[in-house]
């Protein structure tokens, strides 16, 4: 990639904005390393992949990746919304975390309105506009002009643009700057490897900071629905916002590294770093999920008559490992004092935990699933 030039700082004055060089163009890849990162990456996202392939109930997990996405992605961004909190309804959550449990919901809502909007619409200025309307729908940014390009100068950092970390370029040129990003993404006559072109693409979008508000979101999400709609994956397992909180100093310098020295080398091999610890850590996941999976059906197997109701329980647990007896009871169709019961047997399988500690409004956790979620699951 030694030809890559990036772009130029250009003086607006008091600032300079960085303006990004058009990049649906031809490259030649000449770093042997980057082709073995490449091949791990390509190798491992592949493995994961099968899961959603071979596992019928796959998308009861799926849920729960989607939910971890969303609360990383927005921690970024300086939320601080947790998993548990995130599970919670709005009523349940103490009035100054609203905002945060809020923007987490319309990341999750964005994702799953987007992703089976890839039939209808390809990756594209017009659905990335769509889905920013709906990230932006309600929430702190909502006065920033949702599912619309910027209309004026934005900066990164600094308590004003004089003294930003980063000026995107101007407004003016968002427009363009979107629509050769749009035709690098289907232009099938640059021969380019799909997982290169999409770090290139999320490294070109966060650079060109398209909205007033919400980027960073979009410019993850924006990797998801790449990956589904160009069936790398079939379903969207794949998220790297963990892996870009975990190294956020690392993420921010590699994306200055690329407009400051040219340098996408770097960037290529921090992104195909995140795709093989991502991916592994999803294979991980997915392997312990159908080992609590097993355990559990054996467990409910002793409980007779009640095994069935208690299924009905587990389904919705596997995408919503929080529950209260209400809704046991409107799930299993049972009376309240039935649902009672039956979370008391869950309790004794070491399926259910109170966690209220209250007598009214309980709330039970599935803690052992949950935990594989919120946690580094153990090796195999």
């Amino acid at each position: 990639m030694k030809d890559f030039k990036s772009g130029n700082y250009i003086s607006q004055g008091f600032y300079k904005s960085f303006q990004p060089e058009f990049i649906n163009r031809d490259y030649i890849i000449d770093n042997m390393e980057i082709v073995q990162l490449l091949s791990r990456a390509d190798r491992e996202l592949g493995r994961l992949d099968m899961y959603s392939k071979y596992i019928p109930n796959i998308d009861l997990y799926i849920s729960m990746h989607v939910l971890k996405e969303a609360t990383q992605s927005t921690k970024i961004e300086g939320t601080q919304t947790n998993m548990e909190e995130a599970l919670l309804v709005k009523e349940e959550v103490p009035l100054d975390k609203r905002d945060d449990w809020e923007e987490v919901q319309n990341y999750i809502t964005a994702l799953e309105w987007a992703i089976p909007e890839l039939k209808k619409l390809p990756v594209s200025s017009r659905l990335l506009k769509e889905t920013h309307s709906i990230l932006l729908q309600g929430v702190r940014g909502e006065n920033k002009y949702p599912g619309e390009f910027r209309r004026s100068q934005n900066w990164i950092g600094g308590a004003s643009i004089s003294d930003a970390v980063f000026v995107p370029p101007v407004h003016t040129s968002v427009s363009e700057l979107m629509s050769d990003l749009e035709k690098f993404i289907h232009n099938e006559e640059i021969y380019l490897p799909e997982l290169l072109r999409i770090a290139l693409v999320h490294y070109q979008f966060e650079t060109i900071h398209p909205f007033a508000d919400g980027n960073g979101r979009m410019g993850r999400l924006v990797i998801p629905l790449f990956l589904v709609s160009k069936g790398i994956i079939q379903k969207p397992i794949l998220y790297l916002s963990d892996f870009f909180e975990r190294n956020r100093a690392q993420y921010y310098d590699n994306l200055t590294m690329v407009r400051d020295k040219n340098n996408l080398t770097q960037w290529f091999k921090f992104f195909l770093v995140g795709i093989i610890e991502t991916s592994q850590k999803g294979i991980n996941t997915f392997d312990h999920i159908l080992q609590l999976q097993k355990k559990v059906d054996l467990d409910l197997h002793g409980l007779g008559s009640r095994a069935a109701n208690a299924n009905k329980v587990m389904d919705y647990l596997f995408t919503h490992p929080i529950i209260k007896a209400e809704k046991v009871s409107k799930i299993a169709n049972i009376s309240l004092p039935s649902a009672y019961k039956l979370i008391r047997e869950l309790e004794v399988l070491d399926i259910l935990k109170e966690v209220t500690g209250g007598k009214r409004s309980r709330s039970y956790v599935f803690e052992n699933y949950l935990k594989l979620f919120r946690d580094k699951p153990l090796a195999k």
